[in-house]
């Protein structure tokens, strides 16, 4: 519920701090917006997802197991309906669908997500570190303009003080539960570590910078939605797409956060707030109607086109 409640108090955050005159201005932007961008972004979008439910059959086949493509992508569409209720728990839902339907064990199954999600943080801190070199002036003051110096540093120590007491109850501790955890962990290796001896290593990696390259365009087509959005620079579109996955993918999808962080990113670029809070919400609105339509159309069908499969 946290990320929920963080979400709401940005939205009430960011609309009390607006006049009247701002809101109806808002509202303008709404109407007269060049929606055949949002249509051609979500159609990339839905092209990233047919890649990425591609891509997951590699390290599956890598271990011995074979998964249709059908059923990942079903799956896929279904974990992201549901980290739209709770950051993550898709992931989870992913290795349930194969263990129910292809009968791969889970945490065979998971331990592939956790590899490709590795794989795809490694991808943003890429993104990330691009962002920093090409705008370094407009990411520093962004930085520093929404957690001071100061408590920078010190959320730094507290996280880092919180994961060396995990890891080392994790290393050293005898209790049952962490056992049971370790247990967990070991069966997730195998999962993890099938890229590096996949044979087709060279397909997943083109799979992944298909799949990035995806989101990097549908989040510049879109900036085609408003004039002044549209001439914003390559490092402007390359930073404001790095606050928006941050935002998609440390919360519910970006619910509330990514109208707020693009917002605040695209100032410091002279695009004016209320331009800035209805690009985010136009963009993170047409991403999520992409993923509520196939999610759901995903839960029916799943079923439906499994009839007669194993479903242990």
């Amino acid at each position: 519920m946290l990320p929920i409640a963080l979400g709401i108090y940005l939205i009430v955050y960011t609309y009390n701090g607006f006049t009247p005159e701002q809101i109806d201005e808002i509202r303008s932007y709404f109407r007269d917006a060049e929606y055949s961008y949002i249509v051609i972004g979500a159609l990339i979008a839905v092209l990233g997802n047919v890649s990425r439910a591609w891509r997951w059959k590699y390290p599956l086949e890598q271990m011995g197991y074979k998964s249709s493509f059908l059923n990942n992508f079903l799956a896929i569409n279904i974990c992201y309906l549901l980290n739209l209720a709770v950051p993550k728990s898709g992931e989870v839902s992913r290795a349930v669908i194969l263990k129910k339907y292809e009968d791969i064990p889970f945490d065979k199954g998971f331990g592939s997500i956790v590899a490709e999600r590795l794989l795809d943080v490694l991808i943003l801190f890429g993104f990330m570190l691009l962002a920093f070199f090409l705008q370094f002036d407009v990411v520093k003051a962004f930085v520093l303009d929404q957690i001071p110096l100061n408590k920078l540093l010190l959320f730094g120590g507290i996280g880092f003080g919180i994961g060396m007491i995990f890891l080392w109850i994790y290393m050293y501790s005898k209790s049952k539960y962490v056992l049971l955890l370790k247990e967990k962990i070991s069966g997730l290796k195998e999962g993890v570590f099938s890229i590096l001896k996949m044979e087709k290593k060279w397909l997943f990696l083109a799979h992944t910078m298909l799949i990035w390259a995806s989101y990097l365009l549908t989040f510049y087509v879109t900036m085609h939605v408003f004039p002044q959005t549209s001439g914003l620079s390559f490092g402007a579109a390359i930073s404001a797409f790095v606050v928006g996955s941050i935002a998609i993918a440390f919360t519910n999808s970006g619910f509330g956060s990514y109208p707020f962080l693009i917002s605040q990113i695209l100032v410091f670029y002279a695009v004016e707030k209320t331009v800035g809070n209805a690009f985010g919400w136009i963009v993170w609105t047409s991403q999520m109607l992409v993923v509520v339509i196939f999610g759901f159309a995903s839960f029916i069908l799943l079923p439906i086109l499994n009839r007669g499969s194993r479903t242990s």
